[in-house]
């Protein structure tokens, strides 16, 4: 992941570091956590589920690091010695994936990620926001397959505007 980021620094593993290091309850959710259940596609992307109680403190202690940009629906942290782009994401919706997240390694990396069914879950609210640019959208349609065809039981879960495509 490092690598292809670009890093002069793994700002990945510099944020499960501080994440662990301040104790902050968190899960991964998009397409990293798609990664740990699914066959890996590069992602630039890594997207994270803070518990609302710890937030500021994390962006507190994040900033010495990262350049911070608030946005209505997340925070992202970014850093110019890496191309990858860190999303707090800050929908009270995602809060209860953290409770029923495990630790799993993605791409060499161990982290907490959603279960299965609310990455899914994820997706399919990402995908069904229509204010989303059209290609971030049909990476998140690309992203539900993935997670079907490995996982048929999940079928169940989708709206129907979306299991007819399947």
């Amino acid at each position: 992941m490092n690598t292809v980021g670009n890093g002069r620094e793994d700002i990945l593993q510099q944020m499960l570091d501080l994440l662990s290091e301040m104790k902050v309850d968190y899960c991964v959710i998009g397409g990293l956590a798609v990664n740990a259940y699914v066959e890996p596609v590069v992602s630039l992307d890594l997207d994270l589920v803070v518990v609302t109680g710890a937030i500021e403190i994390l962006l507190k202690a994040a900033e010495r690091s990262f350049h911070i940009e608030e946005s209505p629906h997340s925070v992202n942290l970014t850093s110019t010695k890496s191309d990858l782009r860190i999303q707090l994401q800050i929908d009270l919706r995602y809060q209860a994936f953290i409770a029923r997240s495990s630790a799993k390694a993605v791409m060499g990396y161990q982290m907490r990620v959603a279960a299965v069914e609310d990455v899914l879950q994820g997706k399919i609210w990402a995908y069904s926001d229509e204010q989303r640019r059209k290609s971030k959208r049909q990476k998140d349609l690309a992203d539900i397959f993935r997670l079907v065809e490995s996982y048929p039981h999940l079928k169940d879960l989708l709206p129907e505007s979306i299991r007819s495509e399947c």
